[in-house]
């Protein structure tokens, strides 16, 4: 794991105890910081590593973490160093840091105006690790961010590194938390997928190379209005050296103004004409907008060009993003499941020619205008979930033929028995899955399963 002797004798809190989270408690106690831990759910504070579990918190050994190098410091006047407390309940005079995971809404939680009361800053595993890198071997970051296309660039440019032989470590929000993974050796790179989420919790990441792949409405829910949300992703330049490089998408507007500002900035845009024929898993104008952002990426890191074809040519994509699962009768079946707003759909609905598209489930928009310049490629509509009714009213007399069939497995077996050889039969939802999926990727393997049981 990653650790520093910046942290030791400091107190944390940490607020949410999914992955990234339980990585940022060893990492922490590890490097001899006092941790107070909580997620609202008792299955997550269950997997907190000793000393929080059982008797005597403070005391025992840290069975999953590196030997303990400095005193940690008392986190209450019981002298408890390791406790599990919900930072709400807690006097946070002198912590170094209240540590958020991504998916607490700071916008409308009350641990923002708590950590303010008492001077605490809000920060996340991202401002960790960049605290870190000054004791790192020498390295470099990439940070990776965009509305749309950030894992699949994310994964491309770790790949690119890999294939020219660079030691690569990819995280963020993709893969594992970059706390919990070992450090690079010398020369390494950093690969990091940093949604606005991380970056709005994050103050001195000085990316080497820094993207921006696109801005289009999402996640308002977060922020006061789309300006906001657009400046969030504009922070990621505001912390960069100005040495620095930047690769920057021009393709929208807020991101064409972003490009404007940062001096010196690379600028790309899909309208670029592109052989894309030796590349499986990268078609589709989004998929070129994506190699264009990593071939620029790689040239600001020194790969060359025959490492960079190389690795475009053999790159296998990621599952639930455009995923090949299988052809059956000449029938394509291709898995977007992480597609999960109308932008993100219009991509796909344009890489292919003859679609037979799944579409529905908890809508984060009552319009589907990003997807309408593709519906001549579209054979056929079956709609799913909470939005299946709304969507098919939508596309009813804008596409050829409309079916609502409410669950994934129907709409697979229809799509299935109606598509020709040469056509596709894809979902890729436009919505959010939590409707009827835990998740995206649940919803993508259930797609599978109904395409495997074919």
């Amino acid at each position: 794991m990653i650790t520093s002797s910046a942290w030791a004798g400091k107190r944390y809190a940490v607020l949410g105890l999914a992955r990234s989270g339980i990585a940022t408690v060893e990492a922490l106690l590890a490097s001899g910081a006092g941790v107070a831990a909580w997620d609202s759910k008792e299955e997550a504070r269950s997997k907190l590593p000793l000393p929080f579990r059982g008797e005597g918190r403070g005391e025992g050994q840290f069975q999953t973490l590196s030997p303990v190098t400095a005193p940690l410091p008392t986190l209450s006047p019981e002298g408890e160093r390791a406790l599990v407390a919900d930072p709400l309940s807690l006097d946070l005079t002198g912590f170094a840091g209240v540590v958020v995971s991504p998916g607490v809404p700071i916008n409308r939680h009350p641990i923002t105006a708590h950590a303010v009361s008492f001077g605490a800053p809000l920060i996340g595993d991202i401002e960790l690790f960049a605290q870190a890198r000054a004791q790192l071997p020498p390295h470099r970051v990439v940070g990776i961010t965009g509305t749309n296309g950030k894992s699949t660039t994310t994964a491309l440019v770790a790949h690119i590194c890999e294939t020219a032989g660079l030691p690569t470590r990819m995280g963020g929000n993709i893969g594992l938390p970059i706390l919990a993974q070992e450090p690079l050796p010398e020369g390494g790179v950093y690969v990091l997928e940093l949604s606005s989420y991380q970056i709005d919790l994050t103050y001195s990441l000085d990316c080497d190379v820094a993207v921006l792949l696109n801005i289009t409405p999402d996640h308002l829910d977060r922020y006061d209005g789309f300006e906001a949300y657009a400046a969030s992703k504009a922070r990621l330049f505001a912390m960069q050296s100005p040495e620095h490089a930047a690769v920057i998408a021009i393709d929208d507007a807020p991101s064409y103004a972003i490009a404007r500002g940062r001096k010196g900035a690379d600028r790309i845009s899909a309208g670029a004409c592109m052989d894309q024929s030796r590349w499986p898993a990268l078609q589709g104008p989004h998929n070129a907008q994506n190699a264009l952002a990593a071939i620029a990426v790689a040239r600001h890191l020194g790969i060359d060009q025959a490492a960079v074809d190389r690795a475009l040519e053999s790159f296998p994509g990621l599952p639930h993003r455009m995923e090949r699962v299988a052809e059956k009768g000449g029938v394509l079946f291709v898995n977007d499941s992480k597609a999960t707003n109308p932008t993100s759909t219009a991509p796909a609905l344009a890489a292919f020619p003859a679609i037979h598209w799944i579409l529905g489930g908890q809508a984060k928009t009552d319009e589907l205008d990003a997807c309408a310049p593709y519906y001549d490629h579209v054979r056929a509509a079956y709609t799913i979930g909470d939005a299946g009714a709304m969507f098919a009213g939508l596309l009813e007399g804008q596409v050829a033929m409309v079916e609502e069939c409410g669950v994934l497995d129907e709409a697979v077996r229809r799509a299935a028995a109606r598509a020709r050889p040469g056509e596709t039969v894809m979902l890729s939802p436009a919505c959010a899955s939590f409707d009827q999926f835990r998740d995206y990727e649940a919803r993508g393997e259930a797609f599978r399963q109904a395409v495997g049981a074919l």
